[in-house]
C-alpha cells in the first residue's frame, strides 16, 4: 500500500487526459429521469468509463484522414474496446487510427450510433463479480488505500477507474473515471468524468478525517458519504 501522505509528495507527471476532448459527447441516460422511455442508452456507465481509457491508450485520431462510412467506424471502435484497459498505453504506430476527427468528443458526437454499437453490450459489466463489493462494509483503512492508490496513479499521469456507491441507498452504483485532483487542507478532491454528465466534470472527495469518500458533485446525486473501489486495473479487478 502507498501511504496517502507519500502519494501526495510524489512527483507529478503531465496529465494526459483532457475532459472534453477525451470524453464522449453523449450521456449514459438515467432511467428514473426518463420515465416511459424504452430506447434509453442507460446502465452503460462502466462501458463508457472503461471506453474513455481504452481510447486514451489504444486509439489515435487523424483529423486529416478521409472520413469513413459508419459501419467502418463500428469496426474500429470494436478494435479499441477489445483491448484490456489495464494494459500499458500503445505507442502511436500500434494504435487504432480513427480518421476524419480530431478527438473522441467530436467523433462520438458525429458518429454516436456507430460508437455506441462498437462499444458493445453492458451485460457483462453489470454482472462483473467485483460489483458485489458494494454490498460489503469496508473500513477506513480500505478507503484510505483506494485514495492513496488513485492519487499515485494520477500523479503518474494515469486516469483511474472507480466504482462509487452509497448502497443501501438506491441512488448511486456508478462508474466514473478520475483524471485530476486538488489538495485542500482536509481533503483530496478528485476531478472525475461522470458519463451521466458529459458537459462538465464531477467531483468526489476523500476526507482525510474521518477517512471517507464524499459525493461532492455527481449528477443527480445528493452530496454525502460514499464508498469507492478501483475497477479495471488488473485481470481480476
Amino acid at each position: 500500500m502507498v501511504p496517502l501522505q507519500t502519494a501526495i509528495r510524489e512527483p507529478i507527471a503531465a496529465p494526459v487526459f483532457r475532459f472534453g476532448e477525451d470524453t464522449f459527447a453523449f450521456a449514459n441516460e438515467v432511467r428514473s429521469l426518463n420515465p416511459g422511455r424504452d430506447d434509453l442508452y442507460a446502465n452503460y456507465c462502466f462501458v463508457m468509463t472503461r471506453g474513455v481509457v481504452q481510447f486514451l491508450k489504444f486509439a489515435r485520431f487523424d483529423p486529416s484522414g478521409a472520413r469513413l462510412p459508419s459501419e467502418a467506424y463500428v469496426e474500429l471502435v470494436r478494435q479499441v474496446a477489445a483491448r484490456a484497459p489495464w494494459e500499458e498505453a500503445y505507442p502511436p504506430e500500434q494504435r487504432v487510427v480513427i480518421p476524419g476527427y480530431p478527438n473522441l468528443r467530436e467523433f462520438s458526437r458525429a458518429e454516436e450510433a456507430a460508437v455506441k454499437t462498437g462499444l458493445g453490450s453492458r451485460f457483462w459489466t453489470m454482472l462483473h463479480w467485483t460489483n458485489w463489493r458494494v454490498t460489503f462494509p469496508v473500513g477506513e483503512w480500505h478507503q484510505e488505500r483506494v485514495a492513496a492508490e488513485a492519487l499515485a496513479e494520477l500523479r503518474a499521469g494515469r486516469p483511474v477507474l472507480l466504482l462509487v456507491t452509497n448502497w443501501p441507498t438506491p441512488e448511486l452504483n456508478h462508474g466514473v473515471a478520475a483524471y485530476g485532483y486538488r489538495i485542500t487542507d482536509g481533503a483530496v478532491e478528485l476531478s472525475v468524468y461522470d458519463p451521466n454528465e458529459p458537459a462538465r466534470p464531477g467531483v468526489i472527495s476523500f476526507e482525510r478525517q474521518p477517512r471517507r469518500f464524499w459525493a461532492t458533485q455527481l449528477f443527480d446525486t445528493k452530496p454525502g458519504p460514499i464508498r469507492a473501489f478501483r475497477m479495471y486495473y488488473s485481470p481480476l479487478l
